[in-house]
């Protein structure tokens, strides 16, 4: 399988597993990691190996869209249906592992743009699931409505919110600038006795059609990628995932699965990516900068 990160060099990212955050830090723009996230066509909706991540966390993703399965006695927990085309195969990822599609009793996405959450009124028709979105998503999402279908909202929440279901309990950290309601999702497993922490990074990037300086209708969209940088460092992730599966870099993880330690436990992975996505922002900021003449 061709990994999405080939598309800008593996060997522009080769920082090694558990590394420490380097002092310099490869000179990536936004559109180059814009680019590593999003993969090729093909990649957006090929199917990714269905796969346990850690504890009862499991990947039912694209090979460039992630989607995340989180299970509990009392039901199931679905993070990012992604594209509305993406829904049979994640239902069929989540069959693959054994578990029912229809067991999934709450769904909750990263963000308001349609590769992560379009699929929310299939998904919700195919499980009866309860759809749960922050607040500053509701905007975005009542404007995505694929064939013509609403987009269902069935609970609104807001930063600090805690889902709980079955024993476990996510909370949701509202982390703007990639969207104004992209969600960051906080929650602890156990692996061999220890407690780790996961975070599901909603975005950190910069699409290549940003307007950082002097942004009419996002004034404050600097300052909001600056506090999330700092939010997210702050949560000090033990196993870092996120809405693309480059974020984490899966690809290069996968094959170490039943290796030990756990591949995905990864917390010095989860700072580098958060310095490269922060030097990305700056450096696109200060080009719109001198192109405007400032």
């Amino acid at each position: 399988m061709k990994a999405s990160l080939t598309a800008i060099g593996l060997a522009m990212l080769a920082a090694p597993l558990f590394a420490q955050v380097p002092a310099e830090l490869p000179r990536l723009m936004p559109d180059d990691l814009f680019r590593r996230n999003i993969g090729t066509p093909e990649q957006l909706d090929k199917q990714f190996p269905p796969h346990h991540i850690i504890d009862n966390v499991y990947y039912v993703g694209t090979e460039s869209l992630a989607s995340f399965l989180i299970t509990t006695p009392e039901g199931h927990i679905l993070v990012n249906t992604d594209f509305e085309r993406n829904v049979p195969t994640i239902k069929d990822s989540v069959e693959k592992l054994g578990f029912d599609f229809e067991d999934i009793a709450i769904i909750i996405g990263s963000h308001e743009h349609a590769d992560h959450m379009e699929g929310d009124a299939l998904a919700k028709e195919l499980s009866n699931a309860e759809v749960i979105v922050m607040a500053q998503q509701v905007p975005g999402l009542s404007a995505m409505r694929p064939g013509g279908k609403e987009h269902p909202i069935d609970r609104i929440i807001n930063d600090g919110d805690v889902i709980e279901l079955g024993g476990e309990r996510l909370k949701a950290h509202l982390t703007p600038g990639h969207s104004d309601g992209c969600t960051s999702w906080e929650f602890d497993v156990t692996e061999d006795g220890q407690t780790y922490k996961v975070v599901i990074n909603c975005s950190l990037g910069v699409n290549p059609n940003y307007q950082l300086w002097n942004n009419p209708e996002r004034p404050d969209i600097v300052e909001q990628y600056r506090r999330s940088y700092e939010k997210m460092r702050a949560l000090k992730a033990d196993v870092p995932l996120g809405s693309h599966p480059a974020i984490y870099r899966m690809a290069e993880k996968y094959p170490l699965i039943g290796q030990k330690p756990n591949p995905f436990i990864d917390p010095e992975g989860y700072l580098y990516e958060i310095a490269l996505n922060e030097q990305a922002m700056t450096l696109r900021l200060e080009e719109q900068r001198k192109a405007a003449g400032e």
